[in-house]
C-alpha cells in the first residue's frame, strides 16, 4: 500500500455504486464522489486527485467522453484514469484503451484486484515494471544508444550488440515490442524473425524494422516475414515515437482481448 495517502475522484451516475465504492476504499484513499461529468469538472477546480475511477455508462456524457475531455485539456491531461464499467466487451475495452485509459476493471469487481490495480499505479517500481519492454538488436553500439537515449524514459528498453545471442536474452526478458537491425553480421535482422516467432510467446509480437538500405527488396521481404513497420535510418525520432507506440498500443489491445477471451471461456 502506498505510504502517503493518495486521493481519489470516483465518478458513477448510480448513488449505489457510487455510495458502496466510497465506503470499500475509504479506508486506504481519500475519496472524492461525482455524479456526473459535470461534478467530477467542478470537482477538478477545487482538487488535483492522484486518480480518477471513471464510470463508462453515464447519463449526458459518458465515460468515453468524459476522458476524451480531460485528455484534451492540459490542467487535466496527465492525471491518470481508471474505467470501472458493467461491459466487458472488446469494443469498450479497446475504445478505452484507446481514449487513454490506464486500466479497465469490470463490475463486479473484487476489492483486493481493484487495490492491487490502483496500487500498481501509485507504486513507481510497480509502475515501472508495468512498462512495455523492448528491445532493439544492432551491431552498432551508437546506434543502441541512441535508441535507449530516445525511448528509455518512457519504456524498458533492452539492448543487443550480438544479435547470435537473443535466443540466451529471451529467456530472460520478454520483449512487447522488437527494434531489429537489417544488415548485422552472422545473423541479419531478417534471419532472426523466424528465430523470434518459433517463441509461443512471440507468436505476434510487433517486430520494427531498422534500416540504412530502404530499398524495395528489403521492404518485399521485410512484408513477407510479417514485420509490422520498416524505417530507415537516420530514423526521425517524433516517427520513431510515432511507430512505436502505434504499434505497442496496438499489440495491447491484442492482448487484453486475449484475456478477456480466456474470461469467457
Amino acid at each position: 500500500m502506498s505510504m502517503t495517502r493518495k486521493s481519489i475522484i470516483l465518478v458513477d451516475d448510480v448513488n449505489f455504486h457510487l455510495l458502496s465504492t466510497k465506503e470499500r476504499l475509504k479506508k486506504y484513499y481519500d475519496i472524492y464522489p461525482a455524479q456526473s461529468a459535470e461534478a467530477l469538472f467542478e470537482l477538478l477546480t477545487q482538487t488535483r486527485p492522484d486518480l480518477i475511477l471513471l464510470d463508462v455508462n453515464m447519463p449526458g456524457s459518458d465515460g468515453f467522453e468524459t476522458l476524451k475531455k480531460l485528455k484534451a485539456d492540459e490542467r487535466y491531461s496527465a492525471i491518470p484514469v481508471i474505467f470501472l464499467s458493467s461491459k466487458n466487451d472488446k469494443k469498450s475495452v479497446i475504445q478505452g484503451m484507446k481514449c487513454g485509459a490506464y486500466d479497465f476493471i469490470t463490475k463486479p469487481y473484487n476489492d483486493a484486484d481493484m487495490i492491487a490495480c490502483i496500487e500498481s499505479l501509485f507504486d513507481p517500481t510497480k509502475r515501472d515494471a508495468n512498462k512495455p519492454v523492448i528491445l532493439a538488436v544492432d551491431d552498432n553500439p551508437s546506434m543502441l544508444k541512441s535508441i535507449y537515449f530516445l525511448l528509455g524514459n518512457k519504456y524498458r528498453v533492452y539492448t543487443l550488440p550480438e544479435p547470435e545471442k537473443i535466443k540466451e536474452l529471451l529467456k530472460m526478458v520478454t520483449p512487447d515490442l522488437f527494434l531489429l537491425d537489417c544488415n548485422m553480421p552472422v545473423l541479419n535482422g531478417f534471419d532472426l524473425v523466424p528465430i523470434i516467432r518459433e517463441i509461443p510467446a512471440h507468436d505476434d509480437t510487433p517486430i520494427i524494422f531498422l534500416t540504412a538500405e530502404g530499398s524495395v527488396d528489403n521492404l518485399s521481404v521485410a512484408v513477407h516475414l510479417g514485420a509490422s513497420d520498416f524505417l530507415v535510418k537516420p530514423v526521425d525520432e517524433n516517427l520513431l515515437h510515432e511507430k512505436v507506440s502505434l504499434n505497442l498500443e496496438n499489440y495491447m489491445i491484442r492482448r487484453r482481448i486475449r484475456s478477456l477471451d480466456k474470461v469467457v471461456m
